[in-house]
């Protein structure tokens, strides 16, 4: 596979609104032009005063349903984000785990079901992560338990619980997965920490046209690509079904990848198997022990930590020049990045970073591309988090 080695820090950029494409040759190689990127975006809070919201997922009738890591959901309408009513005694709320992602069944208006992904416990002590099939009662105030998709994703104290669900262009279920920080996971197909996988949406089951599905392991038929570190955003490219992921690096080297079947993205803790503990001094995209394994697409570098979160596509003329570029939300950069891609989605070609998102809303944990045509993120500072409206301004 011939995918473009884009190495390029972010540490270049940061002074800058937006990092232009190089001319002739590899990004890596090229000089770059940096262009202002202000008064661009405008931006609004559609509601205020919540804890930790993780993901967003858009109602038929306009109305937004939200997860909160504490394990609530909020129905967002008219400025106000109401609890919805729903038992969610067993889920693990510690570190990094508790009521995460969040995916809208494309038969909702028939079925009203949607899936989750949350962490389990029993008698306080953490279990799994699971992706649980919900159902919003008639008025919407109220959520019952339909099934238990998928069970037996790892965890350990809540690190690296990972989990972002995307519904893929076929009507698959897409799940990335962190590896709860155990060395062994990402490498290992049997497992579903360190993975995309994908899933069908009703069973939980592999798909058949899976890169493994003649495997005799179920779980290894569910994997659609491996040797990640903690997925936490996946989007799915309009018009193409292209998959794109964003994921946090050990310190430093975040990435944005290209999701390919089958694909190794190269990181293993393990070192082979020969070490026990969790060793982070490996490379993010481990080239010498895996030579075929898949290079990002982009990655923030050694010198900087962005802690990359949800990722969603602007699509819409309104956007003007950027139509159709990847957003991905940071945590700790408190920032958003809008990665220009080209046709095959092998190369970025252009990266801007918008002030009006940068340093101004805190940490931004998930993003979706709502009907509207908007884009819609949630901050994740603990305290009076909210949902914002980005759009283009006229």
């Amino acid at each position: 596979m011939a995918i473009m080695r884009w190495h390029r820090t972010l540490a270049t950029v940061l002074a800058a609104g937006l990092v232009a494409g190089c001319d002739g040759g590899s990004p890596e190689a090229g000089d770059v032009t940096a262009r202002p990127q202000a008064g661009g975006l405008a931006v609004e809070t559609v509601v205020a005063g919540m804890e930790h919201p993780w993901d967003i997922g858009f109602l038929p009738d306009g109305r937004i349903l939200l997860t909160e890591r504490p394990a609530r959901f909020r129905l967002v309408a008219g400025g106000t984000a109401n609890e919805v009513r729903a038992d969610l005694t067993d889920v693990f709320v510690a570190g990094e785990g508790g009521l995460m992602g969040l995916a809208i069944h494309p038969d909702f208006a028939q079925t009203r079901e949607f899936t989750t992904c949350q962490t389990r416990q029993e008698n306080g002590l953490p279990v799994d992560v699971r992706l649980v099939t919900w159902r919003l009662s008639p008025d919407a105030a109220a959520a019952t338990r339909v099934r238990d998709l998928l069970t037996g994703l790892p965890i350990s104290t809540g690190r690296h619980s990972g989990c972002r669900p995307a519904i893929a262009a076929d009507g698959a279920l897409l799940v990335g997965t962190g590896d709860v920080a155990r060395p062994s996971h990402p490498q290992d197909r049997r497992s579903l920490g360190g993975k995309v996988l994908r899933v069908d949406l009703r069973t939980g089951e592999g798909l058949p046209d899976n890169p493994f599905s003649s495997s005799s392991d179920a779980n290894e038929r569910r994997v659609y690509s491996y040797g990640h570190r903690n997925v936490q955003g996946v989007a799915v490219r309009p018009g193409s079904g292209q998959v794109f992921t964003a994921e946090h690096g050990p310190s430093g080297f975040d990435e944005m990848n290209r999701i390919r079947p089958g694909g190794n993205y190269g990181w293993d803790p393990s070192r082979g198997g020969t070490v026990q503990t969790y060793d982070e001094s490996v490379p993010m995209t481990d080239v010498e022990r895996f030579p075929d394994a898949v290079l990002p697409l982009w990655t923030s570098g050694q010198t900087s930590t962005e802690a990359p979160s949800g990722a969603a596509f602007l699509s819409g003329t309104q956007w003007g020049p950027l139509n159709g570029r990847l957003a991905v939300v940071a945590l700790r950069g408190q920032k958003t990045l809008l990665f220009q891609l080209d046709e095959a989605g092998d190369q970025v070609t252009d990266l801007a970073l918008p002030t009006e998102l940068n340093d101004a809303y805190g940490r931004l944990r998930g993003v979706r591309g709502g009907p509207d045509g908007a884009l819609y993120i949630t901050t994740s500072n603990g305290t009076d988090d909210r949902l914002l409206r980005v759009t283009p301004r006229t």
